[in-house]
C-alpha cells in the first residue's frame, strides 16, 4: 500500500514528457487555448457530477450550483481555475495528469511531434490540461473527489517530474483547483480585461456558470450564467453572441454565412443551433473528415463523432441537444438509434429548407455559400437519390452561355431550343478548359446551352440522375451529338452533316491507320471550326468518368475513343484530295496520327507516344517548308 500521508515524487510517462517539452520550448501563437482548455475541463467535471447525481443526489452535498470560477492574483503572478465538479482521487490524479489518457493526444504526438507544424497544431488538436504549461512556470492542482474526505495536491514545473501529496486545509470541499504560476511571457493572463475577453469568446458553449474574480477580494464578474446559448430564446441572443459561439465551435475567425436556431417539438424534442461557415474549412475534402455537429442530451455533451447530418452537409457546424435520447446510450447504439435517425432527417430537411430560402431571398449570400460548398452539396445528388430533386433546386452551374455561373436547371429548361430533347453537359477537371472545348462549337452554333461541370463528383451524379423536368442528361463527349434537328442561329455556321465521297474515303482510311487507337473515325456535327475531337462510344462511360475510373484501377480495359473530324475543315479537303490522287500516302498517315494526338491535347491529355508524335511533326514540317 502507498502511504498517502507524505509527498511522492514521480516521473511523467514518455508521451507526456515529449508533449511538455513541446509546450515549454515552442513559441506558440495562440496561448489563449490554455485557459480555454482548463475552463472546458472544469465544465466537464461539473457535467460528470451532474450525471452521477442523477442516481445519487448526496454527491451535491450543500453545494448544488455547479460552476467554474477563474480568479486572478496579479501581485502573486497567479491565475486559478476552480470548479466544484466531480473532483479526483489521488490515483485518478496520477493517472489523469501523469500519463496520456486521451488517444487523441497520443495520435497528435505521433503525427506531429517531429515537425515544425506541431507548434501551430497544438491548439487545434486539443491537448487539454497540458496546455497550461504554455503560460505557467509551475502548475499546482488540488482536488477532492465528491463524496470522499481526502484531498490531494499535484504539482509540477513541466520539466519531467511531478509530486503528489495530501492537500492543506484550504483544499476545495469538492472539485478541482488548478493554480497557474504565470510565466514571464504570459503576463497578459493576469490582466482582467484580457482574461474576460478570452472567456467571453466561448463561454456561451459551456453548460455551467463561469465567474471571473479579477483580483483578491474583488466583486465577482459573471461571464456566463450556465444557460447554454441554444436553450435561450432567439430574442435574448445578439448577433455578436451567435458569432462568438460559432467561432468557439469552428476555431476560426470568419463570420457564419447562415445561422440556424430552432427547437423541434412533437414526436421528438430537440434543440439545434447550426451554422453554415463563411469560409471553406481547409480539410473539407479530406475523405476521413467527420461532420462537425456535436450531440448533447439534456445539455450534457455526449459525442462529436455522431452522424447528425449526411456527409454532403459536413460543412455545417453546430450542436443538437436531444431531450429524448438516454444518457447511458453507448456510442455504438447511438448510431443505430431510431430517435437519432429521426433527428438526422429533421436536421437535414431544415438545413435544406433554409438554404432554399436563402437562395430565393438573398442571391448574393447564397452565391458565396455555393462557391464555398457547392461541390460538397453535389455529392448528395449521387449519394442520396431521395434528396436529389430538392438538391437540384439548390444547384448552380456555369454553362456555355453563362460561363460565370449562377444558372439553375429551371433556367436551363426555360432556355431550351426548338427540337432540343436533352440537358447537355460537359464534364472535365478545369472550368477554363471546358469553356474552350471544341465539343461545344456545334452546340454554340445552334444556341444550345451546355452545363460545364468541373468537379470530380459531377462525373458520377450525371450518370445516376434520370433527368430533370422530363429531360435526360446527355454528355456532349459521348455517342452521337443528335443535334441536327436544332436550327442553327442566324449568322452562325456548323459542320455540314453531309460527307462527300472523297472525305468518306479519307475517313475510312484514317480508321484503318488508327485501328489500334480509335474505335471509329467519323464526320462530326458537334464541331464548327476545330478540326477534330474525341468522344466516347454510346455504350460506355463518358470521357471524364472513364479517366477517373481508370486512374483508380476500376477500368482495366479502357475503351477506345471515337475520333470525330470536321468534314468542313479546309485541311480535311486537302488531305482527301492528296489521298484520292495517291499523293504522298505517308504524309496522310502521319496526319491521321497527328490529328488524333491533337484531339487528345484538346482534352488535356498528352500524345499517346510523344516520341512518335515529335517525329511525325518534324516530317510534316520538313515537307511543308521544303
Amino acid at each position: 500500500m502507498t502511504d498517502t500521508k507524505t509527498a511522492e515524487r514521480r516521473s511523467f510517462d514518455a508521451d507526456v514528457a515529449r508533449l511538455l517539452h513541446m509546450m515549454v520550448h515552442s513559441v506558440y501563437s495562440d496561448r489563449d487555448v490554455a485557459l480555454r482548455e482548463l475552463v472546458a475541463n472544469g465544465a466537464d467535471a461539473c457535467e460528470k457530477l451532474r450525471t452521477l447525481a442523477l442516481s445519487d443526489q448526496a454527491l451535491y452535498g450543500d453545494d448544488p450550483q455547479l460552476g467554474v470560477t477563474v480568479r486572478l492574483d496579479p501581485d502573486a503572478d497567479r491565475l486559478i481555475v476552480e470548479d466544484n465538479g466531480i473532483g479526483m482521487t489521488r490515483d485518478e490524479m496520477i493517472d489523469a495528469l501523469g500519463t496520456i489518457a486521451r488517444s487523441g493526444t497520443r495520435n497528435f504526438l505521433d503525427a506531429n511531434a517531429e515537425t515544425d507544424a506541431a507548434k501551430n497544431l497544438i491548439g487545434q488538436f486539443g491537448v487539454g490540461f497540458y496546455a497550461a504549461f504554455m503560460i505557467a512556470d509551475r502548475v499546482d492542482v488540488t482536488s477532492r473527489k465528491a463524496g470522499t474526505p481526502e484531498a490531494f495536491t499535484w504539482s509540477s514545473d513541466g520539466k519531467g517530474e511531478f509530486t503528489v501529496e495530501p492537500a492543506g486545509d484550504d483544499a476545495p470541499t469538492r472539485g478541482t483547483r488548478v493554480m497557474l504560476h504565470i510565466n514571464a511571457e504570459s503576463k497578459n493572463f493576469l490582466d482582467p480585461a484580457h482574461v474576460s475577453q478570452v472567456l467571453r469568446a466561448y463561454a456561451s458553449a459551456i453548460p455551467v456558470a463561469v465567474t471571473l474574480i479579477p483580483k483578491p477580494d474583488a466583486e465577482p464578474e459573471k461571464i456566463a450564467d450556465g444557460a447554454v446559448i441554444w436553450a435561450k430564446p432567439k430574442s435574448a441572443i445578439s448577433d455578436e453572441d451567435y458569432v462568438s459561439f460559432y467561432r468557439s465551435l469552428a476555431f476560426g475567425f470568419d463570420d457564419p454565412a447562415l445561422t440556424l436556431h430552432w427547437r423541434a417539438e412533437g414526436r421528438h424534442e430537440y434543440s439545434v443551433l447550426a451554422f453554415v461557415p463563411g469560409a471553406r474549412p481547409m480539410n473539407l475534402f479530406n475523405p476521413d473528415r467527420q461532420g462537425r455537429m456535436k450531440l448533447y442530451v439534456r445539455r450534457m455533451f455526449i459525442a462529436d463523432d455522431v452522424d447528425l447530418t449526411p456527409g454532403w452537409l459536413r460543412f455545417v457546424t453546430g450542436i443538437v441537444d436531444s431531450a429524448d435520447l438516454p444518457l447511458n446510450l453507448s456510442r455504438e447504439m447511438i448510431q443505430t438509434s431510431p430517435i437519432l435517425a429521426a433527428i438526422k432527417k429533421g436536421v437535414t430537411n431544415r438545413v435544406l429548407s433554409e438554404l432554399e430560402k436563402t437562395a430565393e431571398n438573398d442571391a448574393e449570400k447564397y452565391k458565396e455559400i455555393w462557391d464555398n460548398f457547392g461541390p460538397v452539396l453535389k455529392e448528395g445528388l449521387y449519394e442520396d437519390p431521395e434528396k436529389r430533386d430538392q438538391l437540384f433546386t439548390l444547384c448552380r452551374f456555369a454553362t456555355s452561355t453563362h460561363p460565370d455561373g449562377g444558372r439553375t436547371l429551371k433556367d436551363y429548361i426555360a432556355a431550351l431550343r426548338p427540337n432540343q430533347t436533352a440537358i447537355y453537359y460537359l464534364v472535365g477537371d478545369d472550368l477554363e478548359r471546358l469553356k474552350k472545348s471544341p465539343h461545344l462549337e456545334g452546340f454554340r452554333a445552334r444556341g444550345i446551352e451546355v452545363l460545364l461541370l468541373p468537379d470530380p463528383v459531377d462525373a458520377f451524379w450525371v450518370n445516376t440522375a434520370i433527368g430533370f423536368d422530363g429531360k435526360p442528361f446527355k454528355s456532349v463527349t459521348q455517342g452521337a451529338a443528335d443535334i441536327d434537328t436544332v436550327p442553327v442561329n442566324e449568322g452562325e455556321s456548323a459542320a455540314s452533316t453531309e460527307v462527300d465521297a472523297q472525305t468518306a474515303t479519307l475517313l475510312a482510311h484514317f480508321k484503318d491507320v488508327l485501328a489500334s487507337d480509335a474505335a471509329d473515325v467519323r464526320g462530326s456535327t458537334r464541331l464548327a471550326s476545330s478540326l477534330a475531337c474525341l468522344v466516347a462510344g454510346a455504350g460506355g462511360p463518358d470521357r471524364r468518368l472513364e479517366k477517373i475510373l481508370a486512374s483508380h484501377g476500376q477500368l482495366p480495359n479502357a475503351m477506345k475513343p471515337v475520333l470525330e473530324i470536321n468534314p468542313s475543315h479546309p485541311l480535311v479537303a486537302q488531305l482527301a484530295k492528296r489521298f484520292i490522287d495517291n499523293q504522298d500516302r505517308a504524309l496522310v498517315d502521319d496526319a491521321a496520327h497527328l490529328i488524333f494526338d491533337a484531339a487528345r491535347a484538346a482534352d488535356g491529355e498528352t500524345p499517346k507516344d510523344p516520341q512518335d508524335f515529335a517525329a511525325r511533326l518534324a516530317r510534316i514540317m520538313e515537307k511543308a517548308f521544303a
